[in-house]
Order: structure tokens, then sequence, then C-alpha cells
């Protein structure tokens, strides 16, 4: 692995770090100015885990954090993910058909973060990005994610439209969700080989992005709000998806 490091901030994405790949943590600063009990936890944790502490005071962790006002006191200093995963090698290793999220075009860290736990909890495979014109993910979108940008894959490709071809290639169902669409999201079979595709809040899929799915469908909205965010949509489609599966196999 590379020897580059990084920060990252927040009790859940650093004790998620403890917890999975400890080796990569290089060490954890903590406030001086903090001594509750979940702070003690998180120094239990790391102690047991062989991590190294070092106490320092508010200002430098705000230094460290890159002026963020919410790092709670922690923050850790970890190896480089390495920042570029292929979609092949992702979906090569899977047992079961593959369940993925696309984002096209989501600039939001926080929304994007959302969405690695959305993902996570639905037992997603891999979050799929472009690399241009999206947020990265960074020390936000990481802490947002509560410890799930190390469990989810997240695959950032160069063009989106072209691979969600090599997706259809894969036997893999895109479906693009589009508020203008007429058919709704419930109708459509999701009990196989699915990628949901889902735009930025406002903009929605760009026009390529949109024509390359497979099918267009969108969630039914029973009050006045006209959309929903990102993150609480992603949820929405991808939890369908696994109740459809469930149902399949009759779990």
């Amino acid at each position: 692995m590379s020897g580059d490091t990084r920060y990252i901030f927040g009790f859940h994405a650093v004790t998620a770090k403890i917890r999975h790949a400890a080796d990569s943590v290089k060490e954890v600063f903590v406030s001086t100015a903090r001594t509750d009990g979940r702070m003690r936890d998180l120094i239990r944790a790391a102690e047991a885990a062989g991590v190294k502490l070092v106490q320092t005071d508010p200002a430098r962790l705000d230094g460290l954090a890159g002026g963020a006002a919410r790092h709670q006191g922690v923050v850790a200093r970890v190896l480089a993910q390495i920042p570029y995963r292929s979609l092949d090698d992702v979906l090569d290793a899977l047992s079961e058909p593959p369940l993925l999220l696309v984002l096209d075009g989501i600039q939001d860290p926080h929304n994007l973060g959302a969405c690695l736990r959305v993902a996570d909890a639905a037992g997603a495979h891999a979050v799929i990005a472009p690399r241009d014109r999206a947020v990265g993910l960074n020390a936000t979108a990481i802490k947002v994610a509560s410890g799930a940008a190390d469990t989810v894959p997240y695959v950032t490709v160069t063009n989106l439209a072209r691979s969600l071809r090599e997706m259809k290639e894969r036997d893999i169902l895109t479906i693009g969700a589009a508020g203008e669409a007429t058919q709704s999201m419930y109708s459509v079979d999701q009990s196989g080989a699915v990628a949901w595709v889902l735009g930025a809040e406002g903009d929605g899929l760009r026009r390529l992005t949109r024509e390359t799915a497979d099918v267009l469908a969108m969630i039914p909205m029973h009050g006045t709000v006209e959309s929903l965010n990102v993150s609480v949509a992603s949820g929405i489609c991808l939890f369908e998806a696994r109740r459809q599966r469930s149902a399949r196999i009759g779990l």
C-alpha cells in the first residue's frame, strides 16, 4: 500500500477505521479538552488495536481537520486508500448478482457520504461515480459515511455512459431514477443484477446518462414535495431492489 497519508475525523469514521483496518491507522489525535465516555471508549479501542495516540489541543485538531468544525475532538492520520478500483475487480469478486449504486454528478460531500452509508446498509456491492464533475471521497464525505467509506468500494470512472454500457454487457439492469418517468420503480423487476442510477437533486440525470440507462423509473410521490435528497432516494431504490431479491429467494 502507498505510504501517502490523509486525515479523517469524527468518532464514527475513526472508530470504523480502527475496527476494520487498524494497521492503516498511523496515529490518532485526541483533544485534551474532551474526557467523556465516548472519548474514553475510542481511546480504549485504539489502545487495544495498538494504535498510537497523541493528546493535543483543539486548535491543532482544527488545523489537521482542515478547519472542519465537527471533528468532535478526534482526528486520525491514515494510509491513503487506493484512489481507483476497477469496476471489473468488484464484479469479478462477487458470488451473487450485483447490486450497484451509480451517482451522476453529486457535488455535495455530505450527500456522497450519506449515499455510501445507505449503500452499506442495503448491501450494495459498490458505489460508482464519474471522476470529473463530481465530489471526491474527501474527509467530509468519509466522516458522514460513518465507516461505510471503508466497507463499500467507491469506484470512479472516466466515462459514466461507457461504464453503464459495460454493466449491460454483464446483464446488469441499469435503472435511471427520473421524476418525469411514466413507470413506477415498483413495477420494475429488480430481483436480479441491478444498478440504480441517480443524479443530483435539482439537476437529475445528465442527458447521456438518461439515454444510456435501460429503463427510467420514478419514485411515486404522495405529498407536496417534488423531489427527495439523493441519499433518501438511493435508500428507497436500493432497499426495494433488496426486497424483491429477498422475495425471489424466499427470505
